[in-house]
Formats: structure tokens, C-alpha cells, sequence
């Protein structure tokens, strides 16, 4: 009896006292510095992402030619390279995590395993032991202090055993939430893989319309000129055709299909938000719009900034303007139907991601902003409409060379301000 006793002792502090596994240790913390090193790429690069953006700011604001057009391409490309590079390196820290995660959850189970079977020894011994009644134990002992110690190593046997068996249960525990851990990590990566693609897509974009200006223009600042006159004409004559066409539709706006105003039922579409024209009639809508109106709400983002789905939807389809007639309207757009009753158009895109028929929910990149269509410089245009009010639809164009136009059209009343439905805006949200 004595042995047994003192065998389970000994397989208790064995379990509890043993170190755990030195390899892995050695590897997470190889893991660590690694994380640690990649983040600290990650914040150089944004440092440097930063200073590209301050020099597309800064040209900007220069007098519009083609020196600074050809310059504000060239540093946005450059960005989105640095943009890109950046997002690779998320990607290995991402990957790197997951690592960690997965030596965590490595040695978890094994020290599960470890645990399950040192307390199985355990209870194999404890039931050897309890052969013989506590009664039988105490009498065989030789002196009454034998019998006490006899008495107190059972106590101490079933305490230990007790202890181990909350140490399973917390072990398991960690586990769970190692796995949960790891699952987000995942769906992280999946989104850095989605973002590093789009992020691609947008980069040969900027070339390729830096390349297609120069080629149009032969990098002459009069044939630019020329080439901005004809397309300032052409969209004043779209606008005007367009707005006809929408003040011949036949709309009666019904309040209870959509939400009441002040409702908040979207999201913002940017993760950052500064608005630089709101809808409507605004001090700057009658110089920018034939109409002398605004028919959104438009928002700083720079090329490549994702965009995001307002709320649950279907997207209803998505296209470019761009195609018919260069500079006239939207540019590239995505179309989404929401569940509550409105639906929104985004504007001006870089790269459209998301597909016609495609389920989305607030907070899913749909595309990437950018400065196609009918811009003075990049951002992002979102127009809100009734559901019942608007479709896409096939326009015919006699300005812009008898082409036919796809695009959403909406009747006139169908149009509705994002503002009423958004988040609160706060006096810095707006430029």
C-alpha cells in the first residue's frame, strides 16, 4: 500500500513539475520576433504610403495640365505599389500568426493527451488502492502517526486528482479558443488575398490610363487641352440628354417601401469619411453640373480605397460609362439593391469586385474608389435612390456619337439623400 501511494505521488509531481516541451518554445518565440519584424515593415511602408499621398495632395492642388496629370499618375501608382507591398506583408505576418497559433494548439493537445493520461494512471492506481477499506488501511498501519499520514496522503490523492481534472478542462478550454483564433486568422488571410488581387487589378489600371493619355495626347500640352475641351463639351450635352430622359419617367415615390428618415439603416462605404459635396443644391453644384444640382453625396478617397456595401443586399449589376463616352457620367459603377428598400449606385470606381446577382451585407468590399467618369479629381460618388424607382437602363446618346449608354436611371423623385440615412455626421466629416 505504501508503494501504490507513493508510485501516484510520484506520477502527480511528475505531470505537474515536468517542463513542457523546449522545441516549442524556441519556435513560438522564432515566431514572435518574425511577427514583430514584418510588423515593423508594415509600419515603415505606411509611413512611406503616407508621403506619396501628401505629394498626390500637394500636385493637386496645382493648375490643371498635363504635367500634372501625368504626375498625379505616376505618384498614385507608386502609392498603390507601396499599398500593395504592404498588404503582402500582412499577409506573412497573417500566415505567421496562424503558425503561432497552430504550435499553440500542437502543444495544447499534446499536453491534453499528456494530462488524460497520467490521470487515467491516476484513477487505475486509486482504484488498486481502494481494494481495501479506509477502515482495513488505518488498522494496518504500525503506530497512530503512520495512520494520519496514511489518512492524509488519501486526501492529498483525490485533492491532486480534483486539481487535474480542472486543468483538463481549462486546457480544453484554451484550446477552443486557439481554434476560434485560428478561424479568424483565416478568414483574415482570405480577405488580404482578395484585397492583394483587387490591389493588382487597380495598379496596371493607373498604368495603363497613364499610357493611354500620353498616347492620346503625345505628350503635348495642346492636344491635352484639345482632348479636355471636347470632353467637357460632350459631358454638359450627356448631362442635358440625360436629365431629359429622366423627367420623362413616371414615378410616384410610396413613403412606407422605404425607411423614415433619420433611420441610420446604412453603414458608411468608406472606412474614412470626409464629404466633399453634399446632394442636392450646394455652392458648388451649379458650376460643376449642367443640372445645377447634385445628384449624391461625394467623399475623399483616394484611388484603390475600398468601398464597401452600405447594408444587405443583391448587387444588381455594375458597368462603365467610360466605354461610350470618356468623362461624360458615372465611370466605372456598381449598382446594389438593399433589403430595406433603397438602393445605391457608387461611382467613379478603379476595379469592381463584386458580381451581378451577389449577395452582399454591410462592411463587404463590393469595389475600389477611383477617378473615372465625370471627376475633378479622385473620390467616390454615391447616389441613393427607392428601390422602385430606379434600373438599369439602355440610353441612347446623340452627344457622345449616337452611342447607347448602360447605366442606373431613375426618375427624378426617386433620388434620395444618403445623409437621411446614414450614421450621424459630425461638423469634421465634412469638408
Amino acid at each position: 500500500m505504501k508503494k501504490s501511494t507513493l508510485i501516484i505521488l510520484l506520477i502527480i509531481c511528475s505531470v505537474f513539475i515536468l517542463p513542457r516541451y523546449k522545441i516549442f518554445a524556441v519556435n513560438a518565440d522564432d515566431v514572435r520576433q518574425q511577427i514583430q519584424d514584418t510588423n515593423s515593415q508594415i509600419a515603415e511602408l505606411d509611413k512611406q504610403i503616407q508621403k506619396y499621398q501628401e505629394q498626390i495632395n500637394t500636385t493637386g492642388q496645382e493648375k490643371n495640365s498635363l504635367s500634372k496629370l501625368i504626375k498625379e499618375l505616376t505618384l498614385t501608382r507608386n502609392k498603390l505599389v507601396k499599398e500593395k507591398e504592404q498588404i503582402q506583408k500582412k499577409i506573412t505576418a497573417t500566415n505567421l500568426r496562424i503558425k503561432g497559433i497552430t504550435l499553440d494548439i500542437g502543444e495544447q493537445e499534446r499536453s491534453i493527451k499528456l494530462s488524460k493520461q497520467s490521470l487515467s494512471q491516476m484513477i487505475v492506481d486509486l482504484y488498486v488502492y481502494d481494494n481495501y477499506s479506509m477502515m482495513e488501511r488505518l488498522l494496518s498501519q504500525e503506530s497512530l502517526t503512520e495512520a494520519s499520514k496514511e489518512y492524509n496522503n488519501f486526501l492529498s490523492i483525490n485533492k491532486k486528482i480534483q486539481e487535474h481534472l480542472t486543468e483538463v478542462k481549462n486546457q480544453k478550454q484554451v484550446l477552443i479558443v486557439s481554434k476560434v483564433e485560428k478561424e479568424s486568422e483565416q478568414e483574415q488571410l482570405t480577405s488580404l488575398k482578395k484585397d492583394l488581387s483587387l490591389k493588382q487589378q487597380v495598379v496596371e489600371v493607373t498604368k495603363k490610363e497613364k499610357d493611354k493619355v500620353l498616347n492620346e495626347t503625345k505628350n503635348l500640352e495642346s492636344a491635352y487641352k484639345k482632348l479636355l475641351a471636347e470632353q467637357i463639351i460632350k459631358r454638359d450635352a450627356f448631362e442635358k440628354e440625360l436629365s431629359d430622359y429622366e423627367d420623362q419617367l413616371k414615378f410616384i415615390l410610396n413613403p412606407s417601401l422605404i425607411p423614415i428618415r433619420g433611420s441610420e439603416v446604412f453603414s458608411w462605404p468608406l472606412q474614412s469619411v470626409l464629404i466633399t459635396q453634399m446632394f442636392g443644391v450646394t455652392s458648388d453644384s451649379g458650376r460643376l453640373y449642367r443640372s445645377g444640382s447634385h445628384s449624391g453625396v461625394d467623399m475623399r478617397a483616394a484611388i484603390g480605397t475600398s468601398v464597401m456595401a452600405m447594408a444587405s443586399g443583391t448587387v444588381k449589376g455594375s458597368g462603365d460609362t467610360d466605354i461610350y463616352c470618356k468623362g461624360a457620367s458615372f465611370g466605372k459603377w456598381i449598382l446594389i439593391e438593399y433589403n430595406n428598400g433603397l438602393s445605391s449606385v457608387f461611382g467613379h470606381l478603379s476595379v469592381i469586385s463584386a458580381k451581378t446577382g451577389e449577395k452582399v451585407k454591410a462592411g463587404d468590399v463590393v469595389a475600389l474608389s477611383g477617378n473615372t467618369g465625370h471627376t475633378t479629381g479622385p473620390h467616390l460618388h454615391t447616389s441613393v435612390y427607392a428601390s422602385e424607382g430606379v434600373s438599369i437602363e439602355k440610353v441612347p446618346s446623340l452627344s457622345c456619337n449616337g452611342k447607347t449608354f448602360i447605366m442606373p436611371i431613375a426618375s427624378k423623385n426617386a433620388y434620395l439623400d444618403l445623409l437621411d440615412y446614414s450614421p450621424f455626421v459630425t461638423p469634421s466629416m465634412i469638408k
